[in-house]
């Protein structure tokens, strides 16, 4: 078929004619109405990419799952392929043909199928000659208005357009004429546009399509999930009714985070007001996915009809307040910890928007709970977790006990056999009292745990705080990691009965570092996140497995010691204080060739004390020298050039620690 207007295909024969002869009033869009919240459903890729499990009986499995497990109820609504259902190769006519083997009975037995369980089904195709696969299917480009009529009448709900292999053609020709194309099927089709956010499709799609793709896609880790929220949260003001930026499908269930990780993600991607698109096996989800994924109150959040986006009010230190107007005026806030410790992080309700009140109802929307606040807003966050909560001014806020903050300060290190002091806090941010207010801290089974300062009190006022400290030790022998603590506060409150709060608190078993200079690839990180595979020690960062890097290089040189990270990576080291100078040659591994750009730092208890410009694969190794005396911990991080961190291995080579 030949491309008129570098891209653009012809509509079919006379619609011209028909569009002239045509006097009646104008009917209502096809698309009119559409995805007036953000869209719901499955996408099958993240969880199955290509591989042979992806079929007609996965697809109807989950249609089926969504039923029997309440998702449907709770809002998902659309089951959608992914790339691979097609032939490599179109028939005689030019049409699209579906692998008989995936699916067997045809496309349409499937959309049937579906559509009669009350959903509606989805399908994936590229605005290329081909699809993203390697083995490289049909594409529309070139087959717009065809393609489009036989998703039509195959029954097809929504489409995601990718943007592979789309010969350098303008991205907004290839995806408005697929838009046209859909509108003129006159069936209401959902439009994804999945350009990747290349061509700022936020500035020009809201009358092209439904949603657009932001970013690049996502994987099952928390470093990339993390990079792909930070490039959405700026993009609040294009979001609205029938227009959604979308960071891409969700991993939760995938097994690439922990579940304080996978409820983060699901918060998050519900405040920016994301499509909600499950990307794992529900045939096998465990109960924990499920609980995650039905949330109704974090889906009231996504799916609010005034349909704005969170706006970002603060994001210090990885410590971020977004917050999100609800329809009933009420506020959703979150309270998102993107570090590697527990932190404190706090707001007002004036700062979120909220008129002046006497008091204000704090529906926690994890834990299903209601408490009333004077006007503050504050948690200790867990590493990498949020806390999602829904603030309104409420007469009626007395009804509710006071919200109290538990908090974690001083050291979070215990070396075995020896006692270490833990402190905790409570505080109240209510306007009414706490009333005999009894704190309890518990540990690992073996451990000792006691209270050197009083635990309790009978009143705790308004803004006051209990501050107490306790002895932990943990037994001669115990393995250097992280371990769990619980500290458990109950109180009452006029004649509701006794509330209880619980903060899980974590403490690491740490070796004090040896005298003299040392590798520190040889020792045990508190932490680690990467932004593709695992970090790796003494060898560069390879593709997505562990081990499979190379001798670190950088420049030319061979390095036999070191980490090998991927960008954005963070890795922390206990130094306990005994330490005063961090050393390493720094840069980019050759074994992406010229491709990749990354900047590396050096943080010392919350302090940057190094840092490179941005290095690309032509800078040779930096030497880098950081003082980190009095520090208790060393943080190593690689942000990206500011390009994307595609192909962005970088290598801390020769990582020396002097103590």
């Amino acid at each position: 078929m030949t491309l008129l207007a570098a891209g653009a295909v012809a509509a079919p024969a006379g619609a011209a004619e028909l569009a002239v002869a045509d006097t009646r009033a104008p009917a209502a869009p096809a698309d009119a109405g559409l995805a007036l919240t953000p869209p719901m459903g499955f996408n099958n890729w993240n969880s199955t990419h290509c591989r042979a499990e992806f079929d007609e009986a996965m697809v109807k499995g989950i249609a089926d799952i969504f039923v029997e497990k309440g998702l449907k109820a709770a809002g998902y609504e659309y089951v959608n392929l992914d790339d691979c259902w097609a032939l490599p190769q179109r028939d005689a006519n030019g049409k699209l043909v579906a692998d008989p083997v995936r699916f067997p009975h045809g496309i349409k037995a499937v959309a049937d199928y579906v559509h009669s369980k009350g959903l509606k089904f989805g399908i994936y195709t590229s605005a290329g000659t081909k699809t993203c696969d390697r083995v490289g299917f049909p594409g529309g480009l070139g087959h717009e208005y065809s393609d489009a009529r036989q998703f039509a009448d195959w029954g097809v709900d929504y489409l995601k357009y990718d943007n592979c292999y789309n010969e350098g053609v303008d991205a907004k020709l290839r995806y408005t004429t697929m838009g046209e194309a859909l509108k003129a099927t006159g069936r209401p089709i959902v439009y994804s546009i999945c350009e990747w956010g290349a061509n700022r499709p936020w500035e020009w799609a809201s009358n092209v399509g439904q949603l657009w793709r932001t970013t690049g896609d996502i994987n099952d880790s928390w470093a990339s999930m993390v990079s792909i929220m930070k490039r959405n949260l700026p993009l609040d003001a294009y979001a609205k009714p029938g227009n959604w930026n979308d960071p891409d499908m969700l991993e939760v269930g995938n097994g690439g985070m922990t579940d304080t990780e996978y409820r983060t993600h699901f918060s998050m991607w519900s405040i920016m007001a994301a499509p909600l698109l499950i990307g794992t096996d529900l045939r096998k989800a465990d109960d924990t996915t499920f609980e995650i994924l039905e949330n109704r109150e974090v889906i009231a959040v996504d799916q609010d009809p005034l349909g704005k986006q969170g706006k970002v009010i603060s994001s210090e230190d990885g410590r971020w307040v977004v917050v999100k107007e609800m329809a009933d005026g009420s506020r959703a806030i979150a309270l998102f910890n993107e570090t590697s410790r527990p932190q404190r992080i706090s707001t007002t309700v004036q700062d979120a928007g909220l008129p002046r009140a006497s008091g204000y109802r704090v529906r926690d929307l994890w834990k299903h709970e209601d408490r009333h606040t004077a006007g503050a807003v504050s948690a200790t966050v867990p590493a990498h977790g949020t806390v999602l909560v829904r603030v309104s001014a409420d007469r009626k806020w007395a009804a509710h006990p006071p919200a109290v903050e538990l908090g974690q300060n001083g050291s979070q290190f215990v070396v075995a056999g020896t006692p270490a002091t833990v402190t905790t806090s409570v505080g109240n941010l209510g306007r009414l009292p706490a009333l005999a207010v009894s704190g309890r801290l518990t540990g690992p089974e073996g451990w000792r745990v006691s209270a050197r300062t009083p635990s309790r009190t009978p009143v705790l006022t308004a803004g006051r705080k209990l501050s107490t400290e306790w002895s932990v030790s943990a037994p001669a022998g115990t393995a250097p990691g992280a371990y769990d603590l619980a500290f458990t506060v109950t109180y009452a409150s006029g004649a509701a009965p006794r509330s209880t709060a619980e903060l899980p608190l974590s403490v690491s078993v740490v070796v004090p570092p040896k005298a003299g200079t040392s590798q520190l690839s040889d020792g045990t990180w508190l932490s680690s996140s990467n932004g593709w595979g695992p970090v790796e020690k003494d060898r560069s960062v390879g593709e997505s497995a562990a081990g499979d890097g190379r001798t670190l290089t950088i420049g030319g040189t061979t390095y036999a010691k070191g980490l090998g990270v991927h960008a954005p990576s963070e890795v922390e080291y206990y130094v306990g204080k005994r330490c005063s100078t961090l050393t390493a040659q720094v840069g980019l591994d050759d074994e992406t060739g010229a491709n990749g750009t990354a900047a590396f730092e050096v943080w010392a208890d919350g302090r940057k004390v190094a840092s490179t410009g941005v290095l690309d694969n032509s800078s040779p190794a930096q030497a880098l020298t950081a003082d980190v005396a009095g520090a208790e911990t060393v943080r190593l991080v690689v942000t990206d050039g500011g390009d994307g961190v595609t192909y962005d291995h970088a290598d801390w080579a020769d990582l020396k620690v002097s103590c």
